[in-house]
């Protein structure tokens, strides 16, 4: 498992990280990705990493899928995160009955699909399945879903049961309202559905996926808790913290050379030429990248663990993304102070992972408070 090189999916990533590089401004500017880089990422196998075996898929690792969107990160944050979303849902969509899983990856194990896991819509239970309404918003890389994942409550019984249903294209109306800051390309727009009658074969209990429980599939990939996943939303940050150091490095490098072959005394009034403070600078962010990065592969390590998964591991696991992630904010927000009012320019990619990294961080999966809070009670079982 520590040797993935020589797997297809990495080198693919690479060059799709070279081609969301590159696309990264328009990107950016348009709020949604590259038609071209969306391809690429198809094309590569990240929405059929973890889509099972019987309908084409790879069902492959967590730590090979991690190790592949940290290296899309690298080019562009928002690419990394659509990459790897596009894995994670499929997996989560495993957990359909085997009928729904037929349907959804009839052409092909490369469909891309898409998800809102919060239960804010209704589905109203029907002869033969639901009927679905409702609106969620933050639905990333919806422009070129081929299908979604939407939670609702369901009514029935006495209580409403959370559940997830997916749902065609054709289902649903998409509002443009990413304008964010950071994350800009990941066009995470609001998707609407309104009265859609959805087939039983296409839902399942939220309560089932987020434990683990699936369906059909026997898979290792599909028996795993949610919560021991969290590194979906990490691994494209700890990409963007090594693409930030390199564009930081290719900054300061000249401006350092530079100094080393002035002669003659400073210019009045002007502070001496401190090589040091790079040098902690470097040394600083490239430890702690690693630190993070050892966080992560651990955590992903855990996921490949399978059945059987301990609660404690996986608050540990979610512990790990959660400190990983803080510590990787850290890192960028030193390098684009560090690197300086220049380095701050809207062509410098510094600036746009500093903006994509803190916009990562402030999911609610990432949040240290909760992690903590659910590590703790763990551990200490008060």
């Amino acid at each position: 498992m520590d040797d993935l090189t020589s797997t297809a999916l990495l080198p693919a990533a690479r060059d799709v990280a070279a081609a969301a590089a590159r696309c990264a401004a328009a990107a950016e500017a348009d709020r949604r990705l590259d038609p071209d880089v969306v391809k690429a990422l198809v094309a590569a196998g990240f929405p059929r990493h973890f889509v099972p075996a019987g309908c084409g898929g790879s069902e492959g690792t967590f730590l090979e899928l991690h190790r592949a969107v940290a290296a899309v990160g690298e080019g562009c944050t928002a690419t990394a995160w659509c990459a790897s979303l596009a894995a994670h849902v499929s997996r989560m969509a495993a957990h359909l009955p085997r009928e729904g899983c037929r349907e959804i990856w009839a052409d092909g194990p490369d469909a891309l699909l898409v998800a809102a896991l919060s239960p804010i819509g209704t589905a109203e239970p029907v002869p033969g399945g639901y009927r679905l309404s409702g609106t969620w918003p933050f639905v990333s890389a919806i422009d070129y879903a081929d299908w979604g994942l939407l939670a609702a409550m369901a009514l029935t019984g006495d209580e409403p049961e959370p559940r997830l249903f997916a749902v065609p294209r054709s289902a649903w109306r998409t509002t443009d309202t990413w304008q964010n800051v950071g994350m800009a390309a990941t066009g995470s727009n609001t998707v609407t559905v309104e009265d859609v009658l959805v087939p039983a074969a296409r839902t399942v209990s939220r309560e089932d996926l987020f434990a683990g429980r699936a369906a059909a599939s026997d898979a290792s990939c599909h028996a795993v808790p949610m919560q021991s996943t969290t590194m979906m939303f990490a691994s494209p940050a700890l990409g963007a913290a090594r693409g930030a150091l390199g564009a930081w490095t290719d900054h300061v490098t000249p401006k350092i050379r530079a100094a080393a072959g002035r002669t003659g005394p400073a210019l009045a009034g002007m502070p001496t030429f401190n090589r040091t403070s790079y040098d902690v600078t470097l040394t600083r962010s490239a430890t702690e990248i690693d630190a993070a990065g050892m966080l992560l592969e651990r955590s992903a390590a855990t996921a490949d663990s399978g059945p059987g998964i301990s609660g404690r591991a996986t608050m540990e696991s979610w512990r790990d993304c959660a400190m990983a992630t803080e510590i990787l904010v850290g890192v960028v927000n030193r390098l684009f102070r560090g690197v300086g009012t220049a380095g701050q320019s809207s062509a410098n990619p510094v600036q746009r992972f500093w903006r994509d990294v803190n916009s990562v961080a402030g999911h609610q999966a990432l949040q240290l408070e909760s992690a903590a809070i659910a590590y703790a009670r763990t551990v200490l079982d008060v």
